[in-house]
């Protein structure tokens, strides 16, 4: 037996419940990790308050860091002893110990910690097939990221100054410019207080940002739209604000013949060849410096209520790791 966050009904971080839970013996493909550390992400809230449904009782939790204690049949991706770490899968990284597909483990190196590798898994590799996958970030580019504070900004605003962008990042409040600021962003703009559309004209000459990614959803939609240079592609990855609004895609063609993507990490990392590429790619800009990880805190597992609490009040600014 051992422990673990799970609920059975949806809502408030108040449906989170320390249980025991039983592990059974990996089966064929499958390994039993024992987590180390384990990673909150905004979709966890997702899951638990019903926006993305789960069948329940569920787990919680898409990113962990571990050490592999058994393998089933089968398994060549890893081996007993060898620290892993992983992002996504089906939800259970809110517990002491977990079977989970061998394919989506990934060996981690000496020179990665298991807090930094549960802090970076799944932001980080969503930052990687953002801005190398989804719209290849150029030199010479200026690019639109809200949200530039949060788990994700903070890594991927790094990641797009050192390929050469000029990097425009918008935040929640007064207090997180200079963080923005200090990773990466070149310009900082406050939601709610200035006209968003109106600063990226001024600072593009007229022209308007190539793209926009935006995880904050229905606060942003409409000025993310109009922030857009012509033939513009709108990445829309999150809805920490609230799921967009139906629209019609003629709104697309009237603002410059747009492109929009909803992309997921588990699409982009659905092939192993290109979860370790991701992976590769990822640890090698944390080794170099190109990345350094802001931890906001860690909470032990069984107080996964107060960090969730924490993310949903707006009151983080990079990552949150629960230790168990």
């Amino acid at each position: 037996m051992t422990y673990a966050i799970r609920f059975h009904a949806t809502g408030g971080p108040e449906v989170l419940r320390w249980e025991e839970v039983p592990v059974s013996a990996p089966g064929p493909g499958e390994a039993l990790v024992r987590h180390t550390a384990v990673g909150v992400n905004f979709i966890d809230t997702y899951h638990r308050s019903g926006l993305y449904p789960l069948p329940l009782p569920s787990g919680l939790g898409l990113e962990g860091a571990g050490v592999v204690e058994e393998v089933g049949e089968g398994v060549a991706e890893v081996t007993v002893g060898q620290r892993v770490a992983y992002a996504g899968g089906p939800p259970g990284a809110y517990s002491q110990r977990r079977v989970i597909p061998a394919h989506r483990l990934v060996p981690l190196p000496e020179t990665i910690d298991d807090v930094t590798a549960a802090a970076v898994m799944v932001k980080g590799l969503t930052a990687w097939f953002l801005l190398r996958r989804t719209h290849r970030v150029q030199p010479g580019e200026t690019i639109l990221f809200h949200a530039a504070a949060g788990g994700v900004g903070l890594l991927a605003c790094q990641w797009a100054a050192s390929l050469g962008a000029t990097v425009i990042g918008t935040v929640g409040s007064e207090a997180k410019v200079e963080l923005a600021s200090r990773h990466g962003c070149h310009h900082v703009m406050v939601l709610d207080r200035e006209d968003i559309p109106r600063r990226v004209r001024e600072l593009t000459d007229g022209r308007g940002v190539p793209v926009v990614y935006d995880s904050v959803g229905r606060a942003t939609w409409d000025a993310s739209l109009d922030c857009l240079a012509p033939r513009g592609l709108m990445v829309s990855f999150g809805n920490a604000s609230g799921p967009v609004p139906p629209f019609s895609p003629l709104v697309l063609a009237e603002k410059g013949s747009l492109y929009l993507t909803r992309p997921t990490l588990m699409t982009y990392t659905a092939a192993r060849a290109d979860l370790l590429a991701g992976a590769d790619e990822l640890f090698s800009a944390l080794h170099q410096g190109v990345l350094r990880v802001h931890l906001h805190r860690t909470y032990p597992l069984a107080e996964a209520v107060s960090a969730h609490r924490e993310l949903e009040g707006r009151r983080t600014v990079g990552s949150t790791v629960l230790l168990p």
